[in-house]
């Protein structure tokens, strides 16, 4: 308050001098050099006279409730009329003081202009000051911004742009602009050009792609927009191109303080990326599902219940539902009975780790594909539960794997990680052991192999799935923070849950024709990968806060088996690009099957039998990357005889 109290008495001064200045200059201006020949008790009389004047004039019209950095045309009204008021009753003294006989008439208007210009020159001098130091900070800062394209012309488009090139703290930065009418094309909004109309949005996209901020990751609506008749239609241009829809605050609540302009409500999590989401040809993927009997392991997961939501929307002839969490399993199962009541679905309650079970699901049902979700994935767990790892992740995979190769189902997709490329924890490992057994079984000889196909598909960490770093720092932040990270450095790919599952049934699209020919798998292009504590930092932005002022970021430490970097090939597996974008094939090294078998054997032994030190032993043999932890590291697994032995955590 102080503050604020101070800064209205400084620009108070600044007026009041601008004022008494403003007489003898508009006197100079009007005769030049030949002011010397006027008396100099008049000038001071009438400077004097005005100052006062003015003084009241300015606190009575209110021109210090404003802020500076924020002076816009309402400041300028309020300025012209107190100017109005000064100089008119400044005419009046002096007429009736001294019948204007020595000053010239056409002074008083010169001297309106000048102060006018004086006043309201200060105050957009000091907005223009105020609004680059923003821009360079922020170019200090390194922020990026989400660029995002409106459609909508009016008011709350040019409120929003405003308010978004004042402000240091908002993501987006509006790159374009979209006209409802074909009036304001061709014009300009605070230095955003309205492009074309909306008849030609995909033209604009595709135009602003090859441009310097590439392209649009949010289409922004304006309330006009969201009436419009053809806004389905943009939806389907957004879709298309991998960009996120949202609306603007309504121009009233922005008059009205209601709600802020630099946030577009929601805020999508897809504005974390980074890129624009890929997007696939569905004609192809629904051509696969459409009329096939479809089982998913896993269904209750993240993944899982993706690929259970998209492939329903592809008509399958029946889909089949495995999970071994009741609440997870009943949640999707209840979701699917409200948006599909006519598919023909089943909901089962069975582990992968059940030999017994998956054989009677697979008789019972006759899948003929298989997305095979079902795993374990979070790293410490694992770590610290490497029997329950391997059970799951490996030897649930294997009984899955058996289990289509007997039913004869015509394609089993395996979901994998980037963890598994050179393995520094368990879980990664696990799924490495996963990809191994699918590589064997899919080059074996077709008299050995049946007719199954076995296609695998590699990518990183998804944004907000269960678990994740997303939803923990949405916690996080909605506790007030700390938002944890483990290292300063510590890097990720990431995708949304939808974009992974798009790519995923594109890549079994792929996969059924034979193209992993050999044990090679599929790894989806997840871009560069993200910094962690620069996702944190824009999670921060994206909720109207500052990082490391109102939300701090507090480092912890590497967890166990954690890496600071994942990798999506090995050195020994160079990406081959596929005939679809966002899909990349590789070919790591392929176990033969009969020692992979004798391997798995062993190891369902030792997992079963919770014998720690063999299981860990058993997996370096077959990912000899792995290395398995130092026994003797204060974490406890039961033995298969019954003591404890020390395994590292």
């Amino acid at each position: 308050m102080l503050r604020t109290f101070q800064r209205s008495h400084i620009a108070f001064v600044h007026d009041i001098i601008m004022a008494a200045i403003s007489f003898p200059l508009a006197l100079y201006l009007r005769v030049g050099d030949g002011v010397v020949y006027y008396a100099p008790q008049n000038i001071l009389f009438s400077s004097g006279i005005f100052t006062l004047i003015a003084a009241v004039s300015f606190w009575y019209f209110g021109l210090y409730r404003g802020i500076w950095r924020y002076a816009s045309l309402n400041d300028v009204i309020r300025i012209a009329k107190a100017v109005s008021v000064a100089v008119a009753v400044l005419f009046i003294v002096l007429f009736l003081t001294a019948r204007l006989d020595w000053m010239p008439r056409s002074a008083p208007i010169i001297q309106w202009f000048l102060l006018m210009a004086l006043l309201g020159g200060a105050r957009l001098t000091y907005r223009i000051a105020k609004d680059k130091s923003t821009a360079r900070a922020l170019v200090r800062q390194g922020t990026a911004r989400v660029p995002v394209l409106l459609i909508g012309a009016g008011d709350e488009a040019e409120a929003f742009i405003r308010e978004t090139e004042r402000s240091a703290n908002t993501p987006f930065k509006v790159i374009g602009i979209v006209s409802l009418t074909q009036g304001r094309v061709g014009r300009n909004m605070h230095g955003v050009d309205v492009l074309a109309t909306v008849d030609q949005l995909e033209d604009v996209i595709q135009k602003l792609q090859k441009g310097r901020h590439g392209l649009p990751r949010r289409l922004v609506l304006s309330g006009d927009a969201l009436r419009h008749e053809d806004n389905a239609k943009w939806v389907e241009i957004a879709d298309r191109y991998g960009m996120t829809l949202a609306r603007l605050p309504k121009l009233g609540d922005l008059r009205e303080g209601l709600a802020d302009p630099l946030q577009i409500r929601p805020v999508a999590i897809e504005d974390l990326l980074g890129r624009p989401q890929a997007r696939l040809d569905r004609d192809r993927v629904r051509e696969m599902i459409a009329g096939k009997r479809v089982l998913v392991t896993g269904a209750g997961g993240s993944i899982g219940s993706e690929l259970v939501r998209q492939i329903a929307s592809y008509g399958p002839d029946s889909l089949t539902l495995l999970d071994a969490g009741e609440f997870q399993l009943y949640a999707i199962d209840m979701e699917m009975a409200e948006k599909y009541p006519d598919l023909p679905r089943e909901s089962i309650l069975g582990d992968v780790r059940d030999q017994t079970r998956i054989g009677q699901v697979f008789d019972l049902y006759k899948p003929e594909i298989v997305f095979h979700a079902a795993a374990y994935k979070h790293v410490p767990l694992v770590e610290h539960n490497p029997n329950e790892g391997i059970l799951t992740n490996t030897l649930g995979t294997r009984n899955v794997a058996e289990a289509c190769r007997a039913a004869g189902v015509g394609t089993m997709v395996l979901i994998s990680t980037d963890k598994a490329v050179n393995p520094a924890n368990v879980m990664g490992a696990s799924k490495r052991l996963a990809e191994c057994y699918c590589q064997a079984l899919e080059t074996l000889p077709l008299d050995q192999r049946g007719s199954t196909r076995f296609v695998t598909v590699r990518f990183g960490n998804v944004l907000g799935s269960t678990g994740s770093v997303v939803p923990l720092f949405k916690r996080q932040l909605e506790a007030g923070g700390p938002l944890t990270v483990t290292h300063e450095g510590i890097t990720r790919y990431f995708m949304t849950i939808a974009e992974a599952v798009e790519l995923v049934l594109q890549s079994a699209e792929l996969g059924r024709h034979g193209v992993t020919e050999g044990g090679k798998i599929f790894v989806l292009d997840m871009g560069r990968p993200v910094k962690i504590i620069d996702l944190a930092r824009q999670m921060i932005l994206l909720s109207g806060l500052q990082p490391d002022k109102d939300v701090e970021i507090k480092v912890t430490g590497l967890r166990p088996g954690e890496k600071l970097y994942e990798e999506l090939f090995h050195d020994s597996e160079p990406p081959v690009p596929t005939e679809t974008d966002g899909v990349l094939l590789a070919a790591p090294r392929v176990v033969d099957y009969g020692l992979i078998k004798q391997v798995f054997d062993a190891l369902e032994d030792s997992a079963t039998n919770r014998n720690t030190s063999k299981t860990l032993e058993l997996i370096s043999q077959l990912v000899p990357e792995f290395q398995p932890p130092e026994i003797g590291v204060k974490s406890i697994f039961a033995d298969s005889n019954g003591s404890e032995t020390e395994a590292a955590s």
